[in-house]
């Protein structure tokens, strides 16, 4: 986990795209992300592969300040996503692959409105694994469409698993995988109010809002995960040859 915020990522994006290198990658994870990839080794490579991990949710913020680092907001995706088609406007070519049916092409349409944004193309993967012939026409697709930034929304982890699977093929400068920021930007699915977003209690409203498809993740995985970062903060857990979590 690298303890930015969104100027300096959003910098960074610009800077990878002037590069000219294809294939690099951001992981926006929360306490979710972290529960799911002890768990997961699949996932855990995809998120020690990725060129930047930022912290998109509040504990990973305060664990952040326990290390002495000066984050004083969580990078969160929408706004992430958000933040850069407004500062960036026409710059760029943006790619939206994700969501249920309809929602990448409602997403592209409401920024193109808010930011005039130019969008490369939107596809709405099936609810499945790729085919071989499905993969390579997208990947075709790609290369002709020549998008800047490649946005992913088919939630964690599959979404970091996808990306770190194709990345050397897909010819993007910049993927990002950002979730419900799909939903949330397209206007199909409500926010949590600010407040709660900012003080750490967006999983609250989330789990009211959809309790049969969250209450595992907020009731049961990040909680265990939350208990092990406490322990390994008080020192109480074996050494690992893992980095710290935030650097």
């Amino acid at each position: 986990m690298h303890a930015v915020q969104i100027p300096e990522v959003v910098t960074q994006i610009r800077l990878w795209i002037q590069s000219g290198v294809k294939g690099r990658y951001i992981a926006v994870t929360g306490m979710h992300g972290i529960a799911e990839s002890r768990a997961d080794c699949e996932f855990r490579c995809a998120l020690i592969a990725a060129d930047l991990v930022v912290p998109d949710g509040m504990p990973l913020v305060w664990l952040g300040r326990w290390h002495r680092h000066p984050l004083k907001r969580r990078v969160y995706g929408p706004e992430l996503m958000e933040t850069f088609c407004r500062e960036t406007g026409p710059a760029y070519r943006h790619f939206f692959y994700g969501g249920g049916p309809g929602t990448a092409e409602c997403l592209a349409d409401a920024l193109r409105q808010r930011y005039g944004i130019r969008v490369a193309g939107c596809y709405c993967p099936p609810f499945r694994p790729l085919t071989k012939k499905e993969l390579r026409d997208f990947i075709s697709c790609i290369e002709v469409v020549s998008p800047d930034v490649l946005w992913v929304g088919l939630s964690t982890p599959k979404q970091e698993k996808w990306i770190h699977n194709n990345r050397e093929q897909l010819s993007v400068p910049v993927m990002l995988g950002v979730g419900a920021a799909f939903d949330f930007n397209s206007g199909r699915t409500r926010q949590a109010p600010a407040w709660m977003r900012e003080n750490g209690l967006e999983w609250l409203f989330r789990l009211l809002s959809e309790p049969q498809r969250l209450w595992r993740r907020y009731l049961i995985s990040i909680p265990k995960a939350a208990g092990l970062v406490f322990l390994e903060l008080l020192g109480l857990l074996p050494d690992s040859p893992n980095p710290p979590l935030i650097t």
